[in-house]
């Protein structure tokens, strides 16, 4: 069953978002939407608002505690393509968290994502964990994740108690796949591997981007990677889209972060 958000409050100038005490959290992860501006308009083979659509109407019938929206959530850069995205979103009872991909304009999802049940918060409280919403936009395709904000993601942990258990979110991802969309991966990932690497409390990194789903380990970091709910790419040198039903993760965050199944996620089709 839903439980409302606690309260909000400001940290280290990050907005952070603390929920309600449970001993479970169920959360859904929605990656790469690439909506255009009319609902029956086309990406790829499919009707990305019609997949997102169809998507949703799964959703309601088991409504997760919170929703996070991980990149590239139109394809042209549209207000129309926002809008749409937000009257899909409206009647969800929980709050929907967002961040913004290679294709999104940051400014048109501030403006039209600013009321309820979007939030713009970088950081979630799920008991012992702390999920942290990274940006990492840039002004090519590829991650773009600079000094200032890994600046940023340092002090955001330094805030953290020892017990705590942290997750990234992100739009790139930080680990070739061995295909195309590799040309677009993050540049600054040695970078962030070694913010990684510094901190234990880091268990893993979720992204989308490669319209793929996949997890590994790797450094003893869990890395997951978003279906998308557009068109699924194949893992090929060339560029190749496939139709499919719509992608995303229901993901499990368990309150109390020691037990090895603190953590569980699973790839499901709306």
């Amino acid at each position: 069953m839903f439980t409302p958000w606690l309260s909000e409050h400001w940290s280290f100038s990050l907005m952070a978002l603390m929920f309600k005490p449970q001993e479970v959290y169920r959360l859904v992860q929605i990656s790469d939407c690439h909506l255009v501006a009319e609902p029956d308009g086309w990406f790829c083979g499919v009707k990305p608002y019609r997949q997102l659509q169809q998507l949703l109407a799964t959703l309601q019938a088991n409504l997760p505690d919170a929703v996070i929206l991980t990149g590239d959530l139109t394809q042209d850069h549209s207000l129309a393509s926002y809008q749409l995205i937000a009257d899909l979103f409206s009647h969800l009872p929980c709050p929907v968290f967002y961040l913004p991909g290679n294709h999104d304009d940051i400014d048109l999802m501030q403006q039209v994502f600013a009321a309820r049940p979007f939030c713009a918060e970088t950081e979630v409280h799920l008991g012992d964990w702390r999920l942290c919403l990274l940006n990492s936009k840039g002004p090519t395709p590829a991650g773009y994740f600079d000094h200032k904000r890994q600046q940023q993601l340092r002090q955001q942990l330094s805030s953290y108690s020892e017990d705590a258990a942290v997750w990234l979110f992100c739009h790139h991802h930080i680990s070739p796949l061995g295909s195309f969309i590799d040309e677009h991966i993050q540049l600054d990932a040695a970078a962030l591997w070694q913010i990684i690497g510094s901190d234990q409390r880091i268990k893993g990194v979720a992204h989308g981007h490669c319209h793929y789903a996949y997890a590994k380990l790797q450094q003893g970091i869990q890395l997951v990677g978003c279906p998308a709910s557009s068109v699924q790419f194949l893992l090929t040198p060339d560029y190749q889209p496939v139709a499919a039903r719509p992608g995303y993760i229901e993901w499990i965050f368990h309150a109390n972060a020691k037990p090895d199944n603190a953590v569980r996620w699973q790839f499901l089709e709306g």
